[in-house]
């Protein structure tokens, strides 16, 4: 058997399951930390997830800060305004409690605490000099970014209408806890969002021109998951097993493109979300299979394993129809969460799809899509995705 040679990198310490955020005091005692500067945002407060993890540190004898103000797909200011109030006093350990927007907003604050600078000037791959000295808890409350176990920070410039990616082995969180138990209250849509980002995770790291034999190992458990578990986790929350398989698939997905990458879903998703504020999840949900049907003909294989994986009956087809059929069965996914099927249903201008191609066409993760477009290319899926 031939096997490529591939370098796999996973910087972070995991710690996996139903109640491990209950182990939060004793693991921070691990680092060494009396000082504690906590990065989450309001609907993470106001769901009482922030109480469950800040008192029992309290308890502990840790003294907290809890910085709050983040939004959704943060924005450069925002990393500032957190890093100046961590800089305000003298902490020895973060903690990200959220989604990938906490999560991304405490990767940039140790950025700006470690180099100084603005944040823009980090955009890219290997631009942060050296590690910040203060270590990075990262608890997720949903199940999409992997941002828990990845190099990657995703910003919003709205100054500039586009969303930049700081990529750095610096910014890996040092130790993961990863509790399904608190993505028990993610509403539905936060749940659907999430959830398909972290398939376009899988799908897209499966088929990437960097795909290797351990990523893809994870890449297509994950998958499997997200099929199996997401449609669930939507309808019941409270549903602890689909949640679990929900947190897992994440998780893998993120372990999986932290080294294959990803491609032009995302690429066109940082252009989308750029010019018209539309939400990641969402955006990625949307794009996902339109670019899913323009890569299939690069990798006819692995689409037809992505359809097994998801479920779809291909015994006795064509290996091009096969898969094609993984196309049809994450439009059905979509359909089935109740995610936007079309751009003009987000309010999105027809007028602004030749500058979102123009701008998708500068993004990083383009050069790891299995099959490279041209401008036209992409300015052709939009406009079947309009």
């Amino acid at each position: 058997m031939s096997v490529p040679s591939f370098q796999f990198r996973l910087g972070t310490t995991i710690l996996f399951g139903a109640g491990t955020a209950e182990q939060l005091p004793a693991r921070a005692a691990e680092f060494g930390a009396r000082r504690i500067f906590v990065v989450t945002d309001q609907g993470v407060r106001k769901a009482g997830l922030l109480a469950r993890i800040q008192e029992p540190l309290m308890e502990a004898g840790f003294r907290t800060t809890v910085w709050d103000e983040v939004e959704p797909d943060p924005g450069l200011e925002t990393i500032h305004r957190a890093a100046a109030s961590f800089q305000e006093d003298k902490y020895d350990l973060i903690i990200a409690l959220g989604g990938g927007s906490p999560i991304d907003t405490a990767k940039g604050v140790r950025v700006i605490a470690g180099s100084g600078g603005h944040i823009r000037d980090y955009a890219g791959v290997n631009k942060v000099p050296k590690a910040a000295g203060v270590p990075l808890i990262a608890l997720p409350t949903t199940s999409g970014t992997g941002s828990e176990v990845t190099v990657f920070a995703v910003l919003s410039d709205w100054e500039n209408k586009v969303k930049i990616t700081v990529t750095s082995p610096h910014l890996a969180p040092d130790l993961a806890i990863v509790d399904p138990l608190l993505t028990i209250g993610a509403p539905p849509g936060v749940t659907a969002a999430s959830g398909v980002d972290a398939l376009a995770h899988a799908i897209e790291a499966f088929v990437s021109q960097a795909s290797q034999p351990p990523a893809d190992a994870l890449a297509l458990r994950a998958v499997e998951l997200a099929g199996t578990n997401l449609r669930t986790a939507v309808a019941d929350g409270r549903d602890l097993e689909a949640r679990t398989g929900m947190a897992l698939g994440s998780l893998l997905a993120g372990m999986a493109f932290n080294n294959a990458f990803l491609g032009l879903t995302h690429s066109i998703g940082a252009a989308l979300s750029g010019h018209a504020h539309v939400g990641h999840g969402v955006a990625i949900g949307l794009l996902l299979p339109y670019v899913m049907e323009y890569n299939a003909v690069a990798r006819p294989e692995k689409f037809r394993t992505i359809a097994a994986a998801l479920g779809r009956g291909i015994a006795g087809l064509p290996l091009d129809e096969a898969a094609l059929e993984a196309v049809a069965a994450v439009f059905a996914l979509t359909e089935d969460l109740g995610l936007p099927r079309r751009l003009r249903d987000l309010g999105v201008a027809a007028s602004s799809l030749a500058g979102m191609a123009r701008d998708a066409m500068g993004h990083g993760m383009l050069r790891m899509n299995p099959r490279p477009p041209a401008e036209e290319d992409v300015l052709e899926i939009l406009r079947k995705a309009y």
